[in-house]
């Protein structure tokens, strides 16, 4: 036996004969043996299986009957006995001693212990017969780890589809047991026949419901800890299915050519949480003719009857011409008429009496001298008829003279006289420093094509004079209107004399239906190298641009992109006159061009959009040159998208190609916005002025064609343009010049008051239209002009063009005080093109482009950013928020102004601020 230094040793020692241990400090053999013969102590408990928790002690036990004596043997060696705590009882029922022996294992026990297995023990019993073992108890280190080997996954499932989620839980020991959470409830499959919960941890529903939606946790416990998984949120979506189509609408109309619609609504059943939408049109349209009232005309009468005996002659005449359809009026009058054949000398035979020689000689004098009145009067209307039909033949070698008399005689809209007026860098008497970082004509400064744009609106010296108007004089403020004017400049545009700038009004017609040729034609063309981050391209003073988003090209490719806008006659529009071009006909390409996601291009356009009085499509030119629709704009299709604001149109496009934007009519109160402005330039001799007149339709691109037309003739602008709404009631457009001071100047050649026809500027087609008056001074004392002219529609809209200029004849050096603005940058590529910053996008398409239970998705972004049409669109995009917020790009390109989109953001975030409280695992959202 050895013995360790320092430590006290127990000797046993069994003696098989006798069955009695004895040892070193051990108690006396007891005085009475078990009373059963032949019996093997067998044990009434053996130690169990144990888990140390933490660093606590676990205690071993067993008991055994009948036993002299109890040991605990662990991992081979035997625990000392001061280790064990025994006792004794008596079992009352068999008389026998039981005796329970009970040791401590600790956790350094266990973890100092390095075997081929875990730490085991085991209780030895002796009896006077022998000895019986128990079980092997084991003593492991119970644990779980913090992290799930797989957590269960989002899913987004349509009703009635199967949904698995996947859980594997952390490694534990014990083996931890898993239960599932839906919403923090427990999910039981007891209760419920269509889920299963598998032994392997996974959860399956059957058949999804719209109730299954929700937030699913896997929850994994053993005796030390719980563990949660991530929060997998299934979706059960519900695709939208078209309701039955309504009823087809009564003509829009009346009488003549209108529309007839018929709706759909994509509740058979709605989308619900992300589901698609119905694909196709929600509405339809045909057009309609509704027969109008005609009312009757009288034809032709009927040759007189022969004189009846009743000295009474008769003709008649049938409601013919035409007849009344439709529930017309009928004509008006006698359908026969009837007078005396013989003027009423007819007289029966009977009541004949003799007359007087004298009577009969009196009544022939009487005859005579009526006649020969009678005869007087004809050649006296003969002569004055001839005469006015010379004198207008002799005037109509100077155009068109309409005057109006309604017009000139103050039948026109009321005109508010401004006594101070606001700077602006396009007039010629801008009192003001004009600002051009920010246009006044149109929301894009105006870029000049070369030093000539430049000159034509260069403002002169101020000099301060007061100018007498008859019109100023009824209003009553003459005495204190005080104006600033600019003495004319001496210099002229670059590569022009005061010979080749002036216009000579005997020569040029007073109506010109087409822009005035300038001496060059720009081409408008624009382009750009662009690669995976994207850009823009601005077509300079035209409202036309397109947006490559990011990530739209494919990494390390770039292209050559362009956008061209063409300025000769288009064709888009059709012959039969009811489409009118409402923007420029805009290309952009290369026509190889790949893009992974639609391109986002802006065209301006001058119709009032209104009611619904317009039917606007989007054409595209075909490989032959000729034109087919593509969309209308009320349409809900996937091939494109459109957003049209009150003056442009925001496309989302993703073939390239010639794109215009045209419109038809549907009613008589459809309007196009027309862009009035009046130029003047000195004439041919010192004493003669010109002032002309452009109506155009009112974009950017139309008014730039102007700007150079005037450019090349020497123009200058004498007002601020304004806009004209026109209706398309078919009644024509007059011009005319007003309030001239008689005294001072001579209007040639006698024509106030100028016409356009409601065609010529109804199908314009983006071509300016001009008429020009041209003046004369009375003396070259006279240096001022004050004037108003009047555009006004028949039965429509008026605008007042005020005109102050001064035409001094010593003309001074002009003195330019403003820089022309910087019109070189046309392309833009990268994060510097784009409003919103990337990270921020990013962040924003990551949040809305998951479906989420709560409804915080892309339909909600796009709702609040007030993108509610056609939302099928931007369902089949890969990424239906980064094209939302591209066409929101577009739509603010010109203010640059985030706050929109960021209360869109912060009203979202209020709404799902509202909603149930959030457990500590779920991450807060990125817009809180």
């Amino acid at each position: 036996i050895h013995v360790e230094k320092g430590h006290v040793g127990t000797v046993t020692c069994l003696f098989p004969s006798f069955g009695i241990i004895a040892g070193a400090g051990s108690d006396t053999l007891p005085d009475s043996l078990p009373s059963v013969a032949g019996t093997l102590p067998h044990f009434v408990q053996e130690p169990e299986d144990a888990y140390i928790i933490k660093s606590n002690p676990i205690k071993l036990r067993c008991r055994a009957a009948p036993a002299l004596q109890i040991f605990f043997k662990c991992n081979g060696d035997w625990v000392h006995q001061n280790e064990h705590e025994s006792r004794e009882h008596v079992d009352e029922s068999t008389g026998l001693k039981i005796r329970e022996v009970m040791i401590n294992v600790s956790r350094q026990q266990v973890e100092d212990f390095h075997g081929p297995e875990d730490y085991w023990c085991l209780c030895v019993a002796w009896s006077h017969l022998g000895t019986s073992k128990s079980r092997k108890a084991t003593v492991r280190i119970a644990y779980l780890r913090k992290n799930f080997e797989q957590d269960p996954q989002g899913k987004e499932v349509p009703i009635k589809g199967m949904i698995v989620l996947h859980c594997r839980p952390p490694e534990g020991v014990p083996a931890a047991e898993v239960e599932w959470l839906k919403n923090e409830e427990p999910v039981s499959s007891l209760n419920d026949d269509n889920i299963d919960t598998r032994a392997d941890h996974n959860l399956i529903i059957n058949e999804a419901r719209l109730s299954d939606s929700g937030n699913y946790t896997c929850l994994a416990s053993n005796i030390v800890a719980k563990r949660r998984s991530a929060s997998a949120t299934v979706v059960v979506f519900v695709n939208g299915g078209w309701s039955l189509w309504t009823e087809w609408s009564a003509c829009s109309v009346p009488c003549g050519r209108g529309v007839q619609k018929r709706s759909r609504t994509c509740t058979n059943p709605a989308p619900l949480n992300g589901g698609a939408f119905c694909e196709g049109m929600s509405m339809q349209k045909i057009t309609c003719k509704a027969d109008c009232p005609v009312d009757g005309g009288w034809g032709e009468w009927t040759e007189w009857t022969g004189c009846s005996p009743e000295c009474e002659r008769q003709r008649s005449r049938e409601c013919t011409a035409p007849a009344p359809r439709h529930g017309g009026k009928l004509c008006e009058g006698l359908s026969r008429a009837a007078e005396n054949c013989t003027g009423g000398q007819c007289t029966l035979l009977h009541d004949v009496k003799p007359q007087s020689e004298s009577s009969i000689l009196l009544r022939g004098t009487n005859d005579v001298a009526l006649y020969s009145g009678l005869a007087a009067g004809v050649i006296a209307v003969a002569i004055l008829v001839v005469a006015v039909t010379l004198y207008r033949r002799n005037q109509s070698e100077y155009g068109v003279d309409v005057i109006d008399s309604s017009a000139l005689t103050g039948g026109f809209q009321s005109f508010n006289f401004k006594t101070a007026r606001q700077g602006n860098p396009l007039l010629l008497n801008s009192s003001m420093q004009p600002d051009l970082t920010v246009g006044r004509t149109y929301s894009s400064p105006i870029c000049f094509q070369d030093s000539m744009d430049k000159e034509l609106f260069d403002p002169l010296p101020d000099i301060k004079v007061k100018v007498q108007s008859s019109f100023m004089v009824s209003l009553g403020v003459a005495d204190r209107a005080e104006y600033h004017v600019k003495a004319q400049p001496k210099t002229f545009p670059r590569g022009l004399t005061r010979d080749s700038s002036s216009i000579d009004s005997r020569k040029m017609g007073l109506l010109t239906p087409t822009a005035p040729t300038s001496p060059t034609k720009a081409q408008l063309r624009t382009m750009g190298m662009f690669g995976h981050l994207g850009g823009r391209l601005v077509v300079p003073n035209t409202g036309v641009s397109v947006l490559v988003p990011h990530g739209a090209i494919a990494e390390d490719t770039s292209w050559e992109m362009y956008v061209v806008i063409n300025q000769d006659e288009s064709s888009a529009h059709t012959d039969e006159g009811c489409e009118v071009l409402l923007g420029p006909e805009v290309t952009y390409g290369p026509p190889g061009l790949s893009l992974s996601c639609p391109i986002a291009m802006t065209i301006a356009h001058c119709a009032e959009v209104t009611g619904e009085n317009w039917n606007i499509r989007l054409k595209r030119q075909t490989e032959d040159n000729k034109w087919e629709e593509v969309m209308s704009v009320e349409d809900e299709t996937t091939l494109c998208y459109c957003l049209l604001d009150s003056h442009s149109c925001h496309l989302l496009l993703d073939q390239p190609g010639s794109y215009a934007l045209v419109g038809e009519p549907l009613t008589e109160a459809a309007v196009k916005r027309l862009k009035l402005a009046v130029f003047g330039s000195t004439g041919a001799r010192s004493m003669d002025y010109s002032l002309r007149v452009y109506c155009v339709d009112d974009t950017p691109h139309a008014f730039q064609a102007v700007v150079t037309a005037e450019t090349g003739r020497g123009g200058q602008l004498l007002e601020e343009p304004k806009t004209l709404l026109f209706k398309a009631n078919t009644f024509s457009l007059q011009v005319s010049i007003q309030d001239v001071p008689q005294f001072l100047w001579n209007i040639k050649p006698f024509t106030t008051c100028q016409e356009f026809s409601f065609s010529q500027v109804w199908c314009s087609n983006q071509q300016p239209l001009h008429c020009a008056f041209s003046l004369e001074r009375y003396g070259p004392a006279t240096t001022q002009l004050s004037c108003k002219i009047s555009v006004r529609q028949v039965k429509g809209h008026e605008q007042i063009l005020q005109v102050y200029t001064s035409v001094a004849e010593v003309e001074k050096e002009r003195v330019p005080f403003f820089t022309q603005s910087d019109c070189t940058v046309t392309s833009q590529s990268g994060p510097k093109a784009f409003k919103i910053p990337y990270s921020i996008r990013q962040r924003i398409c990551a949040t809305f482009d998951t479906a989420n239970a709560k409804g915080k998705d892309w339909q909600l972004l796009a709702r609040k950013l007030h993108i509610e049409r056609n939302l099928s669109y931007f369902a089949k995009q890969q990424s239906p928020s980064a094209v939302i917020l591209i066409l929101w790009e577009a739509q603010h390109q010109e203010n640059g102004d985030l706050d929109s989109l960021a209360s869109a953001l912060e009203e979202i975030g209020k709404i799902h601020s509202k909603s149930p409280a959030k457990t500590p695992e779920e991450p807060k959202s990125d817009f809180s």
